[in-house]
């Protein structure tokens, strides 16, 4: 959101609405709270993002920003061989550490109908960002079919994200990595 005024007030607001859009939902949540809770008030919120759906649209983008920067670095300190089940062990680490309720994207999709809604255009590229990476990471492999391939593991691991949030995440997480070695296996040269 490069036309919002970032101030410290305005980092302030973002990081109240996003702790509340997040624990507690989207549409459950409105600007009179956030602003009460960011001591400050609604025409400063409106000053500094325009509506309560571009305040949305700027949580979407600075979660999925901490959430690339996270599993780039953790894929980082892997061998190249392994990365791809690493994306399954960054997920399982950032839920611990910062995803309880499951994926932003996700619950926001299942939230935000509008087409036109400024974060509704956010979702998709967000999700396919990790399907490329997807791709990237097999043809670092060498494994066939990485295009196919990465669709395979986006399922997976979109699948895995809805179920850990309804159900134990270590029978789901080893789950998904078993289903994931017999692809990378059957995709192998």
């Amino acid at each position: 959101m490069d036309d919002i005024h970032w101030t410290p007030t305005a980092e302030r607001i973002l990081l109240v609405a996003s702790e509340l859009f997040y624990a507690r939902g989207i549409r459950a949540v409105g600007v009179d709270t956030i602003a009460e809770a960011a001591q400050t008030t609604k025409k400063t919120l409106y000053d500094r993002f325009g509506s309560k759906d571009r305040l949305v649209a700027a949580y979407l983008e600075r979660r999925e920003e901490r959430w690339q920067a996270f599993l780039l670095d953790y894929l980082e300190r892997r061998p190249v061989d392994d990365r791809i089940l690493a994306v399954f062990d960054a997920m399982y680490e950032w839920r611990e550490r910062d995803a309880r309720r499951g994926c932003s994207v996700i619950n926001a999709g299942a939230e935000i109908t509008n087409p036109n809604h400024p974060a509704r255009r956010l979702l998709a590229p967000q999700k396919l960002w990790l399907r490329d990476l997807f791709v990237e990471l097999a043809e670092r492999m060498g494994l066939r079919d990485p295009r196919l391939l990465a669709d395979q593991l986006l399922l997976i691991h979109e699948g895995a994200l809805v179920s850990s949030s309804v159900i134990e995440l270590d029978t789901t997480m080893d789950a998904a990595r078993a289903a994931v070695r017999t692809l990378i296996a059957a995709h192998r040269r």
